[in-house]
């Protein structure tokens, strides 16, 4: 049996794909012995289940190559694949991409086809698997696929799919590269472009629609009368709210009439050509029923055909004829079967799925077949036009004829001034005349309603004539040409060094004067006011800064978890950053070696775009590889001047941000094509440490080569990056230092091994007189790693305080710290002492309480904020207790505690040799 072991949906670009895709990972079993040309009949079965298939050219290229694949033998994964893609079509979707790779087990294949509706190519796949299993092994002998298309499939895609006039103005905001966002999954609520850009559209209302014009074009009675008092023709009309009233209304306009809701949409509880006055009454109860406000408006009926002209922008973009429900005679068939045939035309659905909608038979339909002498069972005469709706909407089945360049400009200037005169920018405008070629002026005619939020289906797939492109229109109003839709996105990815690097291109972006949208694994800020706290570095957090309409310019850390689970928050970047690929979060999610996890880092620099930045760190082997596929000019940072890889660069007229040896000290250093340009020193950014924080120096080179691909000012970048320290208000749980009693304590979120390599690099070159280390690692990392990390952190410490996180991840409590003291004993060099203390905060105390003076304590935090207010309030009630024993003298530092971030760092520096 076909089985389903793994299902995950990919929401942006992905280690697949760089669009959204669903990703299955099918066991065929012993199908891995029966390709498709081995199973008796099985091709045969599946066309006849789906003939569509055909037009599937697969690897071929032309239809039937799918097929023709299938004959010559493929495996049930790959036809998985395409079933599920054509299920998705036959629900009215439009997507192709798919692709079927084979894995290390026998059997097992990864399974990966484009979606549109998250739920519905989540359906497609679960029926296709059914499917499948039912024509290879009849295991389900009462599956009809008719039945899960027309049950469950289609009216699911209808349920959650944009309506065709949604669909049309998306579709061609995609098409020139606006992003486009869903708003809610359940309502046609969308948000084109990002940020301070964007713009919203629910159905055809658009956020620069007035609701004053909507609240009028509810009501038509008002809309009548403000059209009259300006001179255009509309029919005499007056609200009422009791039947008589409607009765007396009628007689006084003078019959035939119309009476509809004051308040309705798509015609329901309309009658038209009202004769007398119990056609009133029984109009007036239909009308009654479908009104909000219980009003209802009868007036004059005016004679003519029914068309539609649709004002985008005081343009008129599309003008269409309605015809209402209908079938024509044959003289041979009855009305029913005349029905039956029009709902079997394959351009009829369910609803918006298609376009035309299937016709229903209902009271409405036998009132008005009465009127015309017929019934549902009479057979009338060969070409007699029979009605089966009274009014002419797309919705209850009707027709539309396409004659835009037929209509009169008489016509054309009075829809146009209708629309303005309620002020609205989308508006359908309801003509009845004879013939829209001739002005209404000379004919007769007029406007008898006007629509705030108009269906394109009519103009976008007309009966018959030439579909329109409303959906253009709209966006040419929303965003005129040259306007931008993208806000700037500068996406952060790698190992270690993601959080900081981050933030200091927020800072450099900031001191340019744009309102920065950060996320991290501290959380997500806007305009460095922090709005979210936890760990915000996935595609959900990256999505809310893109939807925050005061963010021109968003930074964004792509950790390794978001991308496995469900790809990028963002379909395409301006700038990606890749710090490195170290051993970290190793078999996890399915990743299990260096190149993997490269593979994943891998999707960030290949979602920029073309005209963008790869930012790629030289000294690392991974991610110099990724500029085989990186996207965008490539920008190498490094260490070495000489390596291999910036020379080769270079030679190739690439730009490089580099590490330069000047009789000042180091110096961060831009090199391109006959130039070289001095950036700044490395000791002159706090968060350096006067240049021995060797990993801050190489965040800052990355920062800096992200912010000159975006073209900022030098001057700039070195005002922000003189400005950048470490200070726990910066940078929370980054190497943030403070004094306790003369203790220099650090805080740092150390979680892997290459972390603690750079830290052991920065505790070398202090030189305290000694060193007291709280550590732990995360409980999801694997044995080796922490074996490996407990023997670092014996070479690292004099002491050493073992801690645990609060969440375990799976482990046994206590599990995580055996392992590092084991780790530590067998390391061949002994501590002078080594504590197990679990709790984080206990631990971070009593790691203060072990030094003395002039030492270096390093605390590997998980809540840094918890263990900065426990150190704090140490250093606090430590400077109470030394006020009390003897008097402040003036000076000495001030008795809180803590020493200013600059006079701890020029203590510690103080303390370290050259």
């Amino acid at each position: 049996m076909l089985e389903i072991r793994q299902t995950k949906v990919f929401r942006g670009p992905n280690v697949w794909a760089r669009m959204p895709v669903i990703f299955l990972a099918a066991d065929i079993g012993e199908l891995e012995d029966r390709p498709t040309d081995k199973i008796d009949g099985f091709v045969d079965r599946l066309v006849a289940a789906i003939p569509s298939l055909h037009d599937h050219g697969c690897s071929l290229g032309h239809p039937g190559g799918f097929i023709e694949r299938m004959r010559e033998g493929t495996w049930m994964g790959h036809v998985l694949e395409h079933v599920a893609l054509e299920l998705q079509n036959l629900a009215g979707a439009q997507v192709t991409r798919g692709k079927t790779r084979g894995t290390k087990e026998r059997g097992v294949y990864n399974v990966v086809y484009e979606y549109r509706q998250e739920d519905v190519g989540l359906e497609a796949g679960k029926i296709g698997h059914r499917l499948l299993n039912h024509l290879i092994y009849g295991s389900e002998p009462d599956f009809d696929l008719r039945v899960e298309l027309e049950g469950n499939l289609i009216p699911l895609a209808e349920r959650l799919a944009f309506g065709p006039s949604t669909r049309a103005i998306t579709e061609e905001a995609e098409r020139r590269g606006s992003p486009v966002l869903r708003l809610d999954p359940r309502r046609s609520l969308v948000q084109l472009g990002h940020g301070c850009y964007q713009k919203r559209v629910w159905a055809t209302i658009a956020s620069t629609t007035s609701n004053v014009g909507v609240e009028l074009a509810s009501n038509k009675e008002i809309t009548n009368r403000l059209l009259r008092d300006v001179g255009i023709p509309s029919p005499r009309g007056e609200v009422v709210r009791d039947v008589e009233d409607a009765v007396r209304m009628a007689r006084r306009i003078g019959y035939p009439v119309v009476v509809k809701p004051l308040d309705g949409n798509h015609g329901r509880g309309v009658t038209t050509d009202i004769g007398d006055a119990e056609g009133v009454r029984q109009a007036f109860a239909l009308a009654i029923a479908e009104s909000r406000a219980g009003d209802v408006v009868v007036e004059s009926y005016l004679t003519g055909r029914d068309y539609r002209i649709l004002v985008i922008d005081r343009r008129v973009v599309a003008v269409a004829e309605r015809v209402p429900a209908h079938v024509v005679g044959d003289g041979e068939r009855s009305v029913r079967q005349l029905i039956d045939l029009a709902i079997a035309d394959p351009r009829r659905g369910i609803g918006d799925e298609k376009p035309l909608t299937r016709i229903a038979i209902d009271g409405q339909t036998e009132e008005l077949l009465a009127r015309q002498g017929l019934s549902l069972d009479a057979i009338p005469a060969y070409g007699r036009f029979v009605q089966l709706k009274q009014t002419g909407n797309m919705s209850t089945g009707g027709t539309a004829i396409d004659l835009t360049d037929e209509i009169h400009p008489d016509n054309y200037a009075i829809a146009r001034q209708a629309a303005m005169t309620l002020g609205l920018d989308i508006a359908g405008i309801d003509f009845i005349c004879p013939d829209i070629s001739q002005s209404v002026r000379e004919v007769g005619g007029g406007i008898v309603e006007i629509n705030a939020a108009p269906g394109f289906r009519m103009h976008t797939h007309p009966t018959e004539g030439l579909p329109r492109q409303p959906g253009r229109a709209v966006v040419d109003m929303l965003f005129p040409p040259g306007t931008p839709t993208r806000i700037p996105i500068v996406a952060v990815t790698g190992t270690n060094g993601k959080t900081t690097t981050a933030r200091m291109i927020a800072a450099i972006m900031q001191a340019h004067g744009k309102t920065v949208g950060l996320t991290t694994t501290d959380g997500i800020y806007i305009d460095g006011t922090q709005i979210a706290a936890g760990d915000m570095a996935g595609p959900q957090s990256a999505q809310m800064v893109l939807k925050n309409p005061v963010v021109d310019y968003a930074v964004l850390e792509c950790a390794r978890g978001g991308i496995v689970r469900s790809g990028l928050g963002f379909d395409r970047c301006n700038i990606a950053v890749v710090t490195n690929v170290d051993s970290d979060h190793l078999d996890l999610g399915g990743i299990k070696t260096l190149e993997q996890l490269a593979e994943v880092k891998g999707v960030v620099p290949a979602s920029v775009f073309r005209d963008g930045c790869s930012i790629l760190n030289a000294d690392n082997h991974w991610t110099v590889q990724m500029a085989r596929y990186a996207r965008g000019e490539i920008i190498f940072f490094g260490m070495n001047e000489e390596s291999e890889v910036i020379r080769d660069h270079l030679r190739e007229r690439g730009r490089a941000v580099v590490m330069r040896q000047a009789p000042e000290g180091e110096v961060i250093t831009l090199i391109e094509e006959r130039r070289d340009t001095p950036v700044i020193y490395a000791k002159e950014i706090p968060a350096t440490f006067d240049g021995r924080l060797r990993v801050n120096i190489q965040n800052a080179m990355a920062a800096i080569a992200a912010a000159i691909g975006a073209d900022i000012p030098f001057d700039c970048i070195r005002d922000a990056m003189r400005g950048f320290t470490t200070d726990y208000a910066q940078t929370p749980g980054r190497f943030n230092l403070m004094e306790i009693e003369g203790r220099q304590v650090l805080m740092d979120y150390c979680h892997n091994v290459p972390a603690l390599e750079t830290l052991a690099d920065f505790v070398r070159r202090t030189r305290a007189p000694h060193s007291v280390g709280v550590i732990t690692v995360p409980g999801d990392r694997s044995d080796g790693d922490i074996a490996a990390f407990g023997r670092l952190a014996a070479a690292t410490f004099d002491t050493v305080v073992i801690r645990e996180d609060d969440d375990t991840r799976r482990r046994e409590r206590g599990e995580i710290a055996r392992a590092l003291k084991s780790a530590i004993s067998e390391a061949g060099r002994q501590p002078c002492r080594v504590e197990t203390i679990l709790d984080e905060t206990e631990a971070s105390l009593v790691a203060v309480d072990l030094a003395g003076p002039g030492d270096l304590v390093v605390i590997l935090v998980d809540k840094p904020g918890r263990i900065w207010q426990a150190l704090q309030e140490r250093g606090r009630r430590a400077a109470e207790d030394r006020s009390v024993a003897r008097p402040t003298r003036p000076d000495h530092p001030p008795p809180n505690g803590h020493v200013p971030m600059a006079s701890a760092m020029s203590e510690l520096q103080a303390m370290a040799g050259p």
